[in-house]
């Protein structure tokens, strides 16, 4: 690990808790421990991170990594620890990502969390009625209120 990519890592985990709300700067460091307290981390690693002093340890990277709602394979990635051929993306998500923002179908999402085949008819049954209706016309005509 150089010191520019501890650098480098620690601005854009700073810009991260920034965005999240977390209020590193204050004097007293109530937002260093309740990023710790969040990330379920000793404050101690925290700072010692945004003072550029060590990178976290794996624990400590998954912690964050949660707190801050971001995929552990991109702190990973952006920490230096690995590099996205260590950690390649799905096949069919990377189709997916690189064909724009469209959202993911339930049979591609059954794919990529590695549900078995014998049980995906069960998980589009079960997972289906938590999406947002694509004909919302369509459902106000049969259910005659259209």
């Amino acid at each position: 690990m150089t010191k520019d990519t501890l650098e480098d890592f620690a601005a854009w985990m700073e810009d991260l808790m920034r965005s999240r709300g977390y209020d590193i700067d204050h004097p007293r460091g109530g937002g260093r421990s309740k990023v710790a307290d969040d990330a379920g981390v000793h404050r101690a690693a925290v700072t010692r991170l945004l003072q550029r002093q060590s990178m976290p340890d794996l624990a400590t990277m998954r912690g964050l990594a949660r707190a801050l709602d971001v995929p552990v394979r991109d702190v990973l990635i952006r920490s230096g620890k690995l590099t996205e051929e260590d950690l390649p993306v799905p096949v069919a998500y990377a189709r997916q990502r690189a064909a724009g923002s469209r959202s993911i179908t339930l049979a591609e999402a059954a794919e990529l969390l590695g549900i078995p085949e014998e049980r995906r008819g069960l998980f589009l049954q079960v997972a289906a009625p938590f999406l947002p209706s694509q004909e919302p016309e369509a459902q106000r005509r049969r259910a005659g209120t259209g």
